[in-house]
């Protein structure tokens, strides 16, 4: 066999459609057309400054790697009589399918290249999907319509573009990664039933913000820098990527934590990613491998989103350190904790 054994996207997909008896196989050519999206995006990172392809026409500028692959989500999905509209990171309003083509009864949010900032200092990057069944099949669909919690997803991923460019994929029966096989131009199955360690000795934060966080993170970091001689009773590393995708893909295959709490400058800003088609997507993903996701009060995926580009705090990886972190925001009185190390009276406080 080509695939030494092992099953490619299109067995899986087939494998998971036979258990569900009254499956149209719509899902799957939808997941398939996703698939071929993130093919051509890959190829298209993977050429980085020599960019893949002629020069345009004298005059007109480049179209930037988020523009393009935008462009090939949506025209890789679009023509398939599989969806009924479509909602991205990089456009304001739902995306109206073109009049010859039909509509489906589903309804996919994609980031189509998440942490498209590092490409130029060549970072893994990815993208990020989700599916919502369609309120109303084979009509265009309402921005209303795609406010569904992540409860409703029936199947979410992401594509990393990094080393190897793999898939990893629920359809609310596991967590699978796939590994793109350059010669065959096929995904196989290279991580089937993905687990997270329960417990960890990493987390990642974007620690420049430490100004803006909760008591609550701020306790959580503090604890896990203070190491072993600390209340955790062991050494902790810190991550920091800023690219979801890869932050994701590191906890999925060997645990840890992400923090994502409230973001940047504006003390008043709910969490630093979307919801809809970050967020959840990331969250279905967690817990089918046996994590958990939170936005630090509650389960992630119970929120009801009320706008299609609405942040929410996000916490997610091993339970153990999602419960941790959930417990500080429930218990800890939001004025009681000053932080040894981040607050005003920090590590460098003395420094002459």
């Amino acid at each position: 066999m080509p695939t030494g054994g092992k099953s490619t996207l299109t067995q899986f997909l087939i494998e998971e459609r036979r258990r569900a008896p009254g499956a149209t196989g719509e899902l799957n050519a939808l997941i398939t057309d996703v698939s071929l999206a993130c093919k051509a995006i890959s190829r298209r990172v993977a050429y980085g400054a020599l960019d893949g392809r002629a020069d345009p026409p004298r005059g007109e500028p480049h179209d930037t790697l988020d523009v393009v692959s935008n462009r090939m989500f949506l025209r890789a999905n679009e023509w398939g009589g599989h969806v009924a509209g479509m909602v991205s990171k990089d456009l304001e309003l739902p995306y109206v399918l073109p009049t010859q083509y039909p509509r489906g009864k589903y309804l996919l949010m994609f980031d189509p290249l998440d942490g498209s900032a590092s490409v130029d200092v060549n970072v893994a990057v990815g993208s990020i999907f989700s599916i919502v069944r369609a309120a109303r099949p084979g009509e265009d669909a309402a921005a209303d319509d795609f406010l569904q919690p992540g409860t409703r997803q029936v199947c979410a991923g992401y594509a990393i573009y990094g080393p190897s460019t793999m898939l990893v994929l629920t359809l609310g029966n596991g967590t699978h990664a796939f590994t793109l096989e350059p010669l065959l131009g096929e995904w196989v199955l290279s991580h089937p039933r993905l687990r997270i360690p329960t417990r960890a000795r990493e987390f990642a934060i974007n620690a420049s913000n430490s100004r803006f966080w909760e008591p609550a993170v701020k306790r959580y970091v503090d604890e896990c820098l203070a190491g072993q001689p600390g209340p955790r009773g062991c050494d902790f590393n810190m991550r920091w990527v800023a690219s979801l995708v890869a932050e994701a893909h590191r906890i999925l295959m060997r645990g840890g934590a992400f923090l994502s709490p409230r973001d940047g400058a504006d003390p008043n800003q709910a969490g630093g990613l979307r919801l809809l088609y970050e967020s959840n997507p990331i969250a279905f993903l967690i817990e089918q491998a046996g994590g958990r996701a939170s936005n630090g009060r509650q389960r992630l995926m119970e929120l009801v989103p009320q706008a299609l580009h609405q942040r929410a705090g996000f916490f997610f990886g091993s339970t153990e350190e999602v419960d941790r972190i959930e417990a500080y925001h429930l218990d800890v009185p939001q004025d009681s904790y000053v932080s040894p190390l981040f607050g005003r009276r920090g590590l460098f406080a003395n420094a002459a």
